[in-house]
């Protein structure tokens, strides 16, 4: 722990340089994403928090194998949340032939953004719209849950989105923009059922 408290102040390349030296630092980096890392899988998977930890085990345990193949030019925040991103679809793709169950995410705060972008905030319960959110995201196809997850949960920029998805900033706005539209059609298929 005293290790850590001393790289607080360290850019997250610096502590890739020191981990690459010593193996000790590595604790560093995780501190610093594990919470992170465990929000975006649990908002891209819907699974269990368990098992949400366990693929933020095996992003990490990645992530050291190949830290030798990380490129300075990228920000290691991005070159993780790819390979979070890579683990955490690759999972999705095994589990997708299986039922699974829905977990409600209490920070549908967070949703204020990307709802007042919408422009339906005035058409719908905004409670009963939050307390189904994970249930119309859950009906979207990968790649639109995705972007959704990335921009408004994660708050991350169109060209970190880019990054890590490997799809031009172009791209990554049409997806946005199409996953939005894709997000109000479910919402209304969905206003009939839980009426």
């Amino acid at each position: 722990m005293l290790l850590c408290q001393q790289t607080d102040k360290f850019t997250d390349e610096k502590l890739v340089s020191l981990v690459l030296e010593n193996h000790h630092y590595y604790l560093c980096l995780v501190k610093r994403y594990e919470n992170k890392i465990l929000r975006y899988v649990y908002r891209l998977s819907s699974l269990k928090r368990e098992d949400c930890e366990d693929l933020v085990q095996e992003i990490f345990l990645k992530a050291y194998k190949n830290l030798n193949s990380f490129s300075q030019n990228l920000k290691f925040s991005t070159w993780l949340y790819r390979i979070a991103h890579n683990i955490t679809i690759s999972n999705y793709r095994k589990l997708q032939a299986r039922p699974k169950e829905v977990y409600e995410n209490s920070e549908s705060s967070m949703w204020d953004s990307f709802l007042s972008d919408l422009d339906i905030v005035k058409e719908v319960n905004n409670q009963l719209l939050n307390e189904n959110i994970w249930k119309i995201l859950d009906k979207l196809p990968a790649k639109y849950r995705e972007v959704l997850v990335l921009r408004f949960l994660e708050e991350l920029e169109y060209k970190e989105i880019s990054d890590i998805l490997r799809k031009p900033v172009n791209t990554v706005g049409t997806l946005i923009r199409r996953a939005k539209k894709q997000f109000v059609k479910v919402l209304e298929k969905e206003k009939i059922n839980l009426s």
